[in-house]
């Protein structure tokens, strides 16, 4: 009988499903609403479970061929968070193995395509996570953006709104940012901006949506974005301190994630520059695969043993 495994990315605002055979091979990918029941209600939580479950089941033949179940997901250091997520997996009528893991675990098998080494994410926030070959774990950052989250996209457009009304006041020098932000939100004044983020149904990704301005910036030699994006590069290397310390893996393999660091190429090169000077062997790589398909593997690893 062919067997298969399944690895979930549960999302903000989306979930990421691979299905793969016992040999390895990915047979089918596909996309549901998010299961984080820190963002979302239970109804809508099941009903995406259900159709995930049902689109596994049509592309096994069967539930019951799914031999392995691995959900990342955040929010899952709060016990109740698995308790809740496990119960509606069952009533979806899935009794095979079944693993709820940090979604930062499985973003990393993604990364190097095996369960140990190191990441950085930044995205709308910011997280380092790793684990050794001995299978000891740390983590840095990640703690959410009212108290945490610096480097991430999130923390960029923050700073970026910082430099608009500073610069309005003339607290700061002049600087392309303003004009680029009224550009994008499609507003002309400081008050419109106020109202704007100070709006209950702003939420942070809102303000994230903002950090792409950075890169823009930068390419015109604006010097207080330059000033941003070290200071991003900064608190994501700082993040990687303690981990690479506490795990022993100053000469590991580090993979990165997250828009900021792929795609805003002044963050990355002032990311890797400070890299390099403190930890001249370790290697640093954009991700290999996401984290639906570290999901997966992770799966896979524990079928096959």
């Amino acid at each position: 009988m062919i067997m298969y495994v399944a690895g979930l990315d549960g999302g903000g605002t989306k979930t990421a499903v691979h299905v793969m055979d016992a040999d390895g091979l990915v047979v089918h990918t596909f996309t549901s609403g998010a299961i984080n029941y820190n963002g979302q209600d239970e109804a809508s939580v099941n009903a995406s479970l259900q159709f995930i479950f049902q689109t596994i089941a049509e592309v096994c033949g069967g539930l019951e061929h799914c031999a392995q179940v691995c959900i990342g997901a955040a929010g899952v250091s709060n016990p109740t968070v698995i308790t809740r997520l496990e119960a509606s997996v069952r009533e979806c009528g899935y009794q095979g193995e079944l693993l709820i893991t940090g979604d930062q675990e499985t973003a990393l098998c993604g990364a190097h395509e095996r369960e140990y080494g190191m990441i950085v994410i930044a995205g709308t926030g910011s997280i380092c996570y790793g684990k050794n070959e001995v299978g000891l774990t740390c983590r840095a950052g990640g703690y959410g953006h009212l108290i945490d989250d610096e480097g991430s996209g999130y923390s960029i457009g923050r700073d970026l709104l910082s430099l608009l009304v500073r610069t309005n006041d003339g607290r700061t020098a002049a600087s392309v940012v303003p004009q680029m932000i009224y550009e994008q939100l499609q507003m002309e004044s400081v008050q419109q901006i106020i109202k704007f983020v100070y709006d209950k149904s702003t939420n942070k990704k809102d303000i994230a949506a903002l950090a792409p301005i950075l890169t823009r910036a930068c390419d015109q030699g604006d010097e207080a974005a330059l000033a941003i994006a070290e200071k991003s590069a900064q608190s994501l290397f700082e993040l990687i301190v303690p981990v690479a310390e506490k795990l022993s893996l100053q000469q590991g393999s580090l993979g990165m994630a997250g828009s900021v660091l792929l795609h805003n190429t002044y963050v990355q090169a002032a990311f890797r520059d400070k890299l390099k000077r403190a930890y001249p062997n370790m290697t640093c790589i954009p991700a290999r695969k996401d984290a639906a398909s570290g999901a997966a593997l992770m799966a896979l690893n524990r079928l096959r043993k």
